[in-house]
């Protein structure tokens, strides 16, 4: 596999097929994500799915194609809003000149072009057309508007082409579309730095069967961990007890409870330049375990709890302190309660969330979040927690005032 495919594991991509012969080179790329890792959802225009079945690519995907944007099968959850949510890269692959110019428009008159529109991920355009109709001044106009858009143009590609031209306007190879797609998420930001996170609930045990717990899931330190290894850095992931796999190219420790977890970072002093506290930590522990399990006998049981240590407090007053980032999972009062941990904690940076809202935070795919530093604050709107690591990662990255190694 080409090395930079390996970044598009676990990514979520949009493939989008417009009209166009150029459309059979979109099943071997389609494969080409799926043997990365990533998982690929394809969009067919009504023109594309004449020269290409959606059984080929559903197959290739393993999802169901999507073709309509007033699909009675997910329009009841708004379907084609929750698909613009979910991707972290959208590819339209091939785009043909009648796409561009709706797109350059700003048109959503078919499901592919409203994805466009919805969809606060990436774009990128990988032009096919007849070579006349790329050099043509109104296509070269759309695609100029584009680009100034943000939109990646990627080709097209010089050659013969099926109508018996010869010049530009065919689309790239899909090695090279997929080589394209991995160079995204490289961006290099922590390259060489050392950067420690921690990740998921932990549990303080009541008798050897009971436990105090939270909510996390530990998506949010998993995809952090994720973007880190994207952007360049040696990661060591602390993690609570979670159903999640290891990220690749991430040292995993595993722990269970609050004690084990401060164990662990302080292991790491020294030997990191960035801490990013993403657990849910259990601020009580039981005063004492039962050796046995807990009868269930009177009414009532009383319970004595003792605080646990407060790790990213203890990690930020450490003599070989690394950059410090906490997380404040707030229900009430977010920013203030965010900027007094700051304080208190003597924390570089905190990210903060209210979880009181529905569909973010604990156990979500997404999450909305404001960024407080002691000079500033940022707020990021609702994301899949892929795309708000890579966001989060990048702004560390600009707020570290350290040497890489």
């Amino acid at each position: 596999m080409f090395q930079s495919l390996s970044t598009l594991a676990n990514k979520r991509i949009i493939l989008g097929l417009t009209g166009g012969i150029a459309a059979y080179k979109s099943a071997e790329l389609t494969r080409l994500f799926k043997k990365a890792g990533a998982e690929v959802r394809v969009v067919l225009t009504p023109a594309a799915a004449e020269f290409i079945t959606p059984l080929t690519l559903q197959a290739l995907s393993g999802n169901p194609v999507h073709q309509h944007i007033l699909d009675p099968a997910a329009e009841a959850g708004m379907g084609h809003i929750e698909l613009a949510k979910w991707a972290d890269l959208i590819l339209i692959a091939p785009a043909s000149a009648d796409f561009i110019a709706r797109m350059a428009a700003g048109m959503g008159n078919d499901l592919l072009t409203t994805l466009c529109l919805a969809s606060e991920a990436p774009i990128a355009i990988a032009p096919a057309m007849n070579q006349a109709m790329w050099h043509d001044t109104r296509t070269q106009s759309n695609v100029k508007q584009l680009e100034s858009l943000g939109m990646q143009l990627w080709g097209p590609g010089a050659g013969d082409q099926a109508c018996g031209d010869s010049g530009l306007g065919r689309m790239l190879e899909p090695e090279q579309l997929a080589e394209l797609s991995g160079a995204m998420f490289s961006s290099g930001a922590l390259s060489g730095l050392r950067v420690c996170i921690t990740a998921g609930p932990t549990r303080e045990a009541i008798d050897p069967v009971r436990y105090i717990s939270n909510h996390s899931s530990g998506k949010m330190g998993y995809a952090l961990a994720e973007a880190a290894i994207e952007a360049g850095a040696r990661v060591t992931l602390i993690s609570g007890p979670v159903n999640l796999n290891s990220p690749e190219r991430v040292c995993r420790i595993t722990v269970t409870n609050a004690q084990q977890m401060l164990d662990a970072a302080l292991a790491q002093m020294g030997r990191c330049d960035v801490f990013i506290a993403a657990a849910a930590v259990a601020d009580y522990r039981p005063a004492s375990v039962a050796e046995q399990k807990i009868k269930k006998s009177d009414d009532t049981m009383t319970l004595t709890l003792v605080k646990n240590p407060d790790i990213v407090a203890t990690v930020a007053s450490h003599p070989q302190r690394p950059f410090t980032v906490g997380f404040a999972a707030e229900t009430e009062r977010m920013l203030e309660h965010a900027r007094a941990k700051l304080e208190r904690k003597t924390l570089d940076m905190i990210i903060a969330n209210d979880v009181a809202q529905q569909g973010i935070g604990f156990n979500s795919d997404d999450n909305a979040v404001t960024v407080v530093t002691r000079n500033s604050e940022q707020s990021l709107p609702l994301a899949s927690k892929s795309q708000l690591a890579r966001t989060l990662v990048t702004l560390i990255a600009q707020h570290l005032a350290i040497p890489r190694h």
